[in-house]
């Protein structure tokens, strides 16, 4: 695990640092999502090391396994919404005003996070992350544990999107971005054990992640400082939030057992 965290890593990042130094907008988009799949493609040559081609097809399987119950469907696609909209509402409690909405219409973000999916949008990211570390974390230090620290080291692989690229990271807090994602990571976990490992499912919460969370924005505009624990009012409910789920998600995860075994049949 230390040696495909540290390639991931390494890999990803050198990927990013040339992007972020060539001109050439195709050269750009590809060596930025080439470091996007880096997690994936490791996660494949990691497997068929270590469990052959027999182990590439049972990894490859989980990212169509869509027979899981109608239920976690509509969880992907709709625990992030629910978070902000409590928040927004929670505001407007508080305040008497509503927070700023996104400008971009819902159904737009519905689409947008299933066709990133169906596209394979987060499979790079979730191969590698879930299909192959959580599995084997799990089986060292259970899965609560396992989650908190996948979320840590996921985190951590985002760090130069916060200073190089434009994204809309630049700037905004690191430190407050690692607390938000390890809070996701057990949101994940969980999903990914009550799904019996289902990658499709990881996709799909992963998508509406990255296309439904300016529902209500909680970026803080002009921000320059990465390294300060700054936030707006709507990130810092939306934290709390989100670990006040992790919190039942970590006890719910507890006992489980399924997710360790995931390292046999990959």
């Amino acid at each position: 695990m230390i040696l495909y965290f540290a390639l991931a890593y390494t890999i990803s990042w050198a990927l990013w640092f040339a992007a972020n130094a060539v001109s050439d907008p195709a050269t750009r988009t590809i060596l930025v999502y080439l470091g996007v799949f880096t997690p994936g493609i490791l996660a494949l040559w990691f497997t068929l090391r270590e469990a052959g081609p027999g182990g590439i097809r049972a990894l490859l399987r989980r990212l169509v396994q869509w027979d899981v119950g109608g239920r976690w469907f509509v969880f992907a696609l709709a625990f992030i919404v629910s978070v902000k909209l409590l928040v927004a509402l929670i505001i407007r409690v508080t305040t008497g005003e509503w927070p700023l909405f996104g400008a971009t219409p819902f159904p737009l973000l519905i689409a947008a996070t299933i066709g990133t999916t169906l596209m394979g949008g987060q499979a790079g990211e979730e191969l590698g992350w879930r299909g192959y570390a959580l599995p084997r974390l799990a089986s060292r230090m259970g899965l609560p544990l396992a989650s908190i620290f996948l979320g840590a080291v996921w985190a951590g692989w985002h760090l130069p999107l916060f200073f190089i690229l434009g994204g809309d990271t630049v700037g905004q807090s690191f430190p407050f971005y690692v607390l938000q994602v390890i809070a996701i990571s057990v949101a994940i976990a969980w999903l990914f054990m009550k799904t019996r490992g289902s990658l499709l499912l990881t996709m799909l919460l992963h998508a509406a992640v990255n296309n439904t969370k300016d529902i209500v924005p909680s970026a803080v505009t002009g921000a320059s400082n990465p390294w300060t624990l700054h936030a707006s009012l709507v990130g810092w409910l939306t934290l709390t939030t989100l670990w006040l789920c992790a919190a039942w998600f970590l006890f719910d995860m507890r006992r489980d057992t399924t997710v360790a075994q995931l390292t046999t049949t990959t």
